[in-house]
């Protein structure tokens, strides 16, 4: 499967990920276990090579994200502010 780049990034999501997850206080660490408990099996560094935009995030993943955090999926893609 070839994944495409958009100016130079896997996704568009990875900055607000970090973001929301600095709000929350939580490490990589820590919110790879939350998504773990919600049956996203994720570890640390994917999350870093995820926050710097070097992977791909799947849609389910977002949506995880998404209540892992208390943000919007609209939010994390930068749709609304």
């Amino acid at each position: 499967m070839k994944i495409y780049d958009y100016n130079g990034q896997k996704n568009i999501s990875g900055r607000r990920i970090r973001e929301a997850r600095q709000k929350c206080k939580l490490s990589q660490a820590e919110l790879a276990a939350k998504m773990q408990v919600n049956g996203i099996i994720i570890e640390r560094d994917c999350i870093s090579r995820m926050e710097k935009g070097t992977r791909f995030i799947p849609d389910y993943e977002l949506l995880m994200y998404s209540k892992v955090l208390g943000v919007s999926v609209t939010w994390l893609l930068g749709i609304e502010d």
